[in-house]
């Protein structure tokens, strides 16, 4: 799976799940702030992203991500592992 692929899967979750206007999803904004995450939203997101992805998800991996960027490089890590 490509970069760009990976990036449009997320952004359209984020759009139809988290109702996040389109807009705002950019590389630069803050995930959490944009996506006003609170803890349920953490756990649908995580399994989303496992059920869209294939890969398990560590609470821990979190904690390094806070732009969009980072999340998109995160799933990017794990889809295409060099």
């Amino acid at each position: 799976m490509d970069r760009k692929e990976i990036e449009e899967q997320i952004n359209g979750f984020l759009v139809e799940e988290f109702e996040v206007p389109e807009e705002e999803i950019n590389p630069t904004a803050n995930l959490k702030e944009t996506v006003e995450l609170d803890s349920l939203d953490y756990v649908d997101l995580v399994v989303e992203v496992e059920s869209k992805f294939g890969f398990k998800v560590s609470p821990e991996d979190f904690k390094t991500i806070v732009t969009f960027q980072d999340f998109y490089d995160y799933v990017q890590g794990k889809v295409n592992p060099k």
